[in-house]
């Protein structure tokens, strides 16, 4: 359980927390692979692709070894930073929700494993950094950083010292168990592209259907 009367942090996952990215990310892997001549993946099937770290993803779904996933994430890349990072939506609930906690005097942050730079230019199109006193993600080119990195990282630079007053929130496991790495508590959301079952068997310590059920 989360013990709510400490919390005076909340950090958030991007994609399939804040924004609706599926598209953007899809478009992007069936531009690589098509590069690639990799066959077989629909747009269904690389839904998966969405959330993890891309060099996990092209080494897990994909089987590829260092030097293969260092090229497929340039050819990625070449999509995405043109046309994929703005095929993207925010979702409901999610400005009004954010507006509420900032009132409230919560500290809000991002912690992603996109990299930084392109996360910023996503909050700021939409509107969205303003609610934010950090953004904190991967250095472009280092895919090597994990989720619970980035979380430590995220914290070090909101100056946190005590770990209670700190939860995660995020939709994939890789949110629960980074946050779980660091000592802090995940609040699962399944509006975005992680199952309830996925987010029950990573721990998450608390489920949420809506941004609007974060407020509680």
């Amino acid at each position: 359980m989360i013990n709510k009367s400490k919390i005076q942090y909340i950090l958030y996952d991007l994609d399939g927390t804040l924004t609706d990215s599926a598209r953007g990310i899809v478009n992007s892997f069936k531009y690589c692979l098509g590069e690639l001549g990799i066959e077989g993946w629909d747009d269904k099937a690389l839904l998966k692709f969405v959330g993890p770290p891309l060099r996990e993803s092209f080494g897990v779904y994909l089987g590829m070894d260092e030097s293969e996933i260092d090229n497929a994430i340039k050819i990625y890349r070449t999509y995405y930073a043109d046309k994929g990072i703005f095929e993207n939506s925010v979702y409901d609930g999610v400005p009004e929700a954010l507006e509420r906690l900032r009132k409230a005097g919560y500290v809000q942050a991002v912690a992603t494993s996109k990299p930084e730079v392109y996360a910023k230019k996503i909050l700021e199109k939409f509107g969205l950094s303003e609610y934010f006193s950090d953004i904190c993600g991967i250095p472009l080119g280092d895919e090597s950083m994990t989720k619970a990195q980035v979380i430590a990282q995220s914290m070090e630079r909101l100056g946190v010292t005590n770990k209670s007053t700190v939860v995660m929130v995020g939709d994939r496991d890789y949110d629960i168990k980074g946050a779980h790495l660091n000592g802090i508590p995940c609040i699962g959301v399944t509006y975005g592209y992680g199952s309830r079952a996925e987010l029950e068997s990573a721990g998450a310590e608390e489920i949420v259907e809506s941004p609007a059920e974060i407020l509680r």
